[in-house]
């Protein structure tokens, strides 16, 4: 899925400004929140900034770290002098808005009903770990 496709309500400059964004449990993987798909639009009127993100899960630790991020990653943009990041509960996110760069740096298991053995699926996606000697 590309994020500029999915989501026209960001403009490019604002993808752009946020593809250096991390929510801090994708940090490590280099997965920006834009690779999320946690960015669902942004819209600047008279020099201020409006943008609405989803969070992955409403329990989210870190919301208040990346919607601060995401402000002064926006704010920093030349014609925005301010911005007003809003998380919003009307749209759940789910996996079909992650980039295809993030899907092949996430595992995602299969749906358990796609798995008739769950012993041997494990048991054969195991990593392999040598026995000491």
């Amino acid at each position: 899925m590309d994020p500029h496709a999915a989501h026209p309500a960001v403009p490019d400059w604002a993808t752009a400004a946020l593809s250096d964004v991390y929510d801090p449990c994708c940090r490590e993987k280099g997965i920006s929140v834009v690779d999320m798909g946690l960015l669902r639009s942004v819209a600047v009127r008279d020099g201020h900034a409006r943008v609405e993100l989803l969070l992955t899960s409403g329990w989210c630790p870190f919301a208040s770290r990346v919607l601060t991020e995401v402000e002064e990653a926006i704010t920093a943009q030349p014609g925005v002098e301010s911005a007003e990041v809003e998380i919003v509960w009307d749209e759940a996110w789910t996996s079909d808005r992650l980039s295809e760069s993030a899907v092949r740096k996430l595992r995602f298991l299969p749906t358990p009903t796609a798995v008739p053995d769950r012993d041997a699926y494990v048991a054969a996606h195991r990593p392999q770990v040598e026995e000491a000697i």
